[in-house]
């Protein structure tokens, strides 16, 4: 497993991300790739539920920012109508042109995890 955090000072060059899906690759200039992915189990649903900035603005420049947390709250203006279980991932990625920010839901009937995992897959 790594840490998000991995991506500082590397040089994004690809990524894959979109709204709905549930894993997110990124190809660095360095030949590192990592991936951002939810094991799926029977009884719980994890993917990308909001991107914010412009990806254009995070790819080609070194990361200077790359920050994860969590909530158990929904943000402001998010009411889904049924929840049992739930967790909000951010993952803020910065450099010297913009930020992006990440953001998962994850859903569950409380006894699977919710959590987004962090790759590395090529190091």
């Amino acid at each position: 497993m790594s840490n998000f955090s991995d991506l500082l000072g590397l040089t994004i060059t690809a990524c894959d991300l979109a709204l709905g899906e549930e894993s997110v690759n990124f190809e660095t200039k360095e030949g590192r790739t990592f991936v951002m992915f939810h094991s799926q189990d029977c009884c719980e649903h994890v993917s990308v539920e909001d991107i914010s900035g412009d990806m254009a603005d995070v790819i080609g420049s070194p990361i200077t920012m790359a920050e994860e947390s969590e909530s158990d709250e929904n943000p402001e203006g998010v009411n889904p109508d049924y929840q049992d279980s739930f967790t909000w991932t951010f993952y803020r990625l910065g450099t010297a042109k913009g930020m992006v920010t990440i953001r998962w839901y994850g859903s569950s009937n409380g006894y699977y995890s919710e959590q987004v995992d962090f790759v590395e897959t090529k190091p």
